[in-house]
């Protein structure tokens, strides 16, 4: 069975799947006002630099996101593992998107490859 993941995961997951992703309002509506986004090593910190990122490196290449399976790790922490597919280079890369989440918002983001011996549960969300 998969982990139960928040509407907001799930909703930050559909707006970054979709066709036309560079919603970065959307995208920032989905994170607290102090949260953070670590992706490539950097990290972002605030509603304002989330939005500068999604317009940015988050979006600088096309591509698809497919959600191979989740971990929950209490009642705050979410890992989706992702595959990642489209125009940018090596156009495919399997990664771990770490979430927490506080008030009903995210409130950190980690984008990186998952960890050696981490599985997820066999079952993506629907």
């Amino acid at each position: 069975m998969s982990a139960e993941i928040p509407a907001v995961v799930t909703r930050y997951v559909r707006i970054a799947s979709s066709d036309d992703p560079a919603d970065a309002e959307a995208i920032a509506a989905c994170f607290s006002e102090d949260a953070e986004v670590t992706d490539e090593g950097e990290t972002r910190r605030g509603r304002v630099a989330i939005r500068q990122w999604w317009r940015g490196p988050a979006t600088a290449y096309r591509y698809t996101v497919e959600v191979r399976g989740t971990l929950a790790h209490g009642g705050d922490r979410y890992v989706l593992f992702v595959r990642l597919s489209g125009s940018f280079p090596g156009s495919l890369v399997d990664l771990a998107y770490r979430f927490t989440v506080r008030d009903g918002l995210v409130a950190t983001l980690v984008i990186s490859p998952p960890t050696r011996g981490e599985q997820p549960d066999p079952a993506p969300p629907t």
